[in-house]
């Protein structure tokens, strides 16, 4: 049975979802955006910065559910303008150690909310350990 998390660091969802859901061997994030995370408005417009300050707050939701980074196994990335992905890229690359990327898909989206020019949601594979807590729990 999945269970349903969300984070006390950020806002509460105005949609009908969760930051995160939990099942047997999977952790899923919903899509984040720099605009999300409180403090961020300074930096919106820079990809960049908006794709570390996302990747960073990903590492913290991960950490609360005993993942890491290195556990991502595919990664959905939405960019308001794909001549960035350049800026994307080279922000993104920091938090892996090369070359174990996770799966990605990057698109294009002619809108984000809040003015947000980047939306990473993603998923993480859970360790065995982590299973067996959640099947004796």
């Amino acid at each position: 049975m999945p269970t349903f998390h969300n984070d006390a660091t950020l806002p509460t969802p105005t949609f009908p979802g969760s930051h995160v859901v939990l099942d047997d061997r999977y952790v899923y994030l919903s899509g984040l955006t720099a605009a999300d995370i409180q403090g961020s408005e300074a930096i919106l417009g820079d990809v960049g910065e908006e794709t570390r300050w996302i990747m960073r707050r990903v590492q913290h939701l991960l950490d609360s559910v005993d993942c890491t980074l290195a556990d991502i196994v595919r990664a959905d990335v939405h960019l308001t303008d794909l001549e960035k992905v350049h800026d994307l890229d080279a922000a993104y690359a920091d938090f892996f150690e090369s070359p174990h990327y996770p799966a990605r898909t990057c698109t294009q989206s002619p809108a984000l909310l809040d003015g947000a020019n980047v939306e990473i949601t993603l998923v993480a594979r859970r360790s065995d350990d982590d299973d067996l807590a959640v099947n004796r729990g």
